[in-house]
């Protein structure tokens, strides 16, 4: 009797359609009544990652600010959580004139 060779198991797939670039900004998040400080350990086209604990749950939406120059606001949205570590977030640039400002953080040529 034959056996079949079994696949290895395949490490997690990457789902992004998009690379991430890595970069140590700090962020501002508007929570409530409070400001929470995390740092932004990478950024792609659609999402972000921020490093925050306690960080926030599954669906949670808030107004953020990256400190880069000029400043950069997102309004974000919480798409997986990694308690010891942080959040991903995806986000949206709501002012049009700062969309040419996340270009250039994505190229490497904004100024933190």
């Amino acid at each position: 009797m034959a056996t079949e060779p079994q696949e290895e198991p395949r490490a997690k797939a990457e789902r992004r359609n998009s690379p991430r670039k890595r970069i140590q900004v700090r962020i501002e998040i508007e929570w409530g009544a409070a400001v929470l400080t995390g740092t932004v350990r990478d950024i792609g086209v659609r999402g972000l990652f921020v490093e925050l604990i306690p960080p926030l749950w599954m669906g949670a939406t808030f107004r953020a600010r990256l400190a880069v120059s000029p400043a950069l606001d997102l309004d974000c949205t919480v798409v997986r959580v990694e308690p010891s570590a942080g959040m991903a977030v995806t986000y949206e640039v709501p002012e049009e004139s700062n969309k040419g400002q996340l270009e250039k953080l994505l190229v490497g040529r904004a100024t933190a």
